[in-house]
């Protein structure tokens, strides 16, 4: 297995938006959806990805409630709020703006 990638600070928390985007997930449901899209290249360890959900619940843009999983066990599961729609949108642009000037830098240099 090749060795993890460490993500630039604040990647995790947009992962985690995006991931909510299309519906509320637990904590784990989310992990396996950032692993599966991402071709198996991320992978959210557990004590990365509560302590980013417990900062994104405190900054309003996402929210909780517990319900039962597909394999009926009782679990938290997290959704956008308005406010998270709009972060995660924000922060999508500023991504796709770095990400390009990183791609023409290294194009170039």
């Amino acid at each position: 297995m090749p060795p993890p990638i460490d993500l630039p600070q604040g990647t995790l928390d947009l992962l985690i938006l995006k991931a909510l985007a299309l519906e509320p997930q637990h904590g784990w449901g989310i992990s396996v959806r950032i692993q599966q899209i991402s071709s198996d290249v991320l992978r959210i360890q557990q004590g990365s990805l509560y302590p980013a959900l417990h900062r994104l619940q405190r900054r309003g843009w996402i929210k909780a409630r517990w319900g039962l999983s597909d394999n009926n066990r009782r679990a938290k599961y997290y959704e956008l709020t308005a406010s998270g729609r709009q972060q995660l949108q924000a922060e999508t642009g500023a991504w796709r703006k770095l990400a390009a000037a990183v791609g023409a830098v290294l194009e170039t240099v």
